[in-house]
């Protein structure tokens, strides 16, 4: 059900900090992949959705959990104990089609970076996050894109760069301009969010699943939502409206 906390194991095995216990992905869990001829027969289905895999990225501290929490649970958290990895599910309906998230909120501590290329393989998606109150972790948003780029150098990967603590405006050390360029950089939406006033945390997300979206129909040739492929007429049609216009004319004439 929507809004509806499942810590889950992702690509690895890790420690859900809602339960503190480890967790296995057991084989009954998951579906076999079923065949799509919209999209794509190879893409991940659970229960007949579409799921998407996606990584939240980031240095320790910026509010990557308070970000995920806020965006399954509609809660805020003060403090939070720094995060190993967990993950966690959310269903949606984006652009009247349902989605099934799953969330892998990483660790941003250094001690923890070997993990590192093994979510970024298995990730679809990428939300990288910054907080505005921290320069540092403004410039690491570029290091985390080279380590994507590194890791899956021939994929166009979606992303969506997110400033958190746009509301502690009198702490900011990263002005919004500065956001705008970095993701115009990387070629993604932007989005400055308040874990702690919910602001811009859905659309952040849900923008990212249209990303992926975007990028899966772009790459089997499909329209994207609320794009058109250009209608061709038939041979017949374009015959019929050549004879019409001759005709048209030819009548015009005589009354002349």
């Amino acid at each position: 059900m929507a809004g509806e906390v499942t810590p889950t194991s992702g690509c690895s095995r890790k420690r859900g900090k809602l339960y503190r216990q480890e967790s296995h992905k057991k084989e009954s869990d998951v579906e076999t992949d079923k065949p799509n001829a919209a999209i794509n027969s190879d893409l991940n289905t659970r229960g007949g959705v579409r799921v998407y895999k996606i990584v939240v990225l980031g240095d320790g501290g910026v509010g990557k959990s308070a970000v995920t929490l806020q965006f399954v649970s509609h809660s805020f958290l003060d403090y939070h104990d720094p995060t190993i990895e967990d993950s966690y599910q959310q269903q949606a309906v984006i652009d009247g089609e349902p989605a099934l998230l799953d969330i892998l909120d990483t660790a941003g501590q250094v001690e923890f970076t070997a993990m590192r290329d093994q979510y970024m393989r298995c990730g679809e998606g990428f939300l990288i996050c910054y907080s505005v109150t921290d320069r540092h972790s403004f410039q690491e948003a570029l290091e985390y894109r080279k380590l994507i780029q590194k890791v899956r150098a021939s994929e166009d990967t979606p992303l969506v760069l997110i400033g958190n603590k746009f509301d502690l405006q009198m702490q900011r050390k990263v002005t919004a301009e500065e956001g705008k360029t970095l993701a115009r950089q990387f070629g993604c939406p932007f989005y400055e969010t308040s874990a702690a006033l919910r602001t811009y945390v859905d659309d952040a997300f849900h923008t990212l699943v249209r990303e992926i979206r975007s990028k899966e129909r772009k790459k089997l040739g499909l329209p994207s939502c609320g794009e058109r492929k250009p209608h061709r007429h038939s041979k017949w049609w374009r015959l019929r409206s050549i004879f019409a216009l001759v005709f048209r004319r030819k009548r015009h004439t005589s009354y002349s």
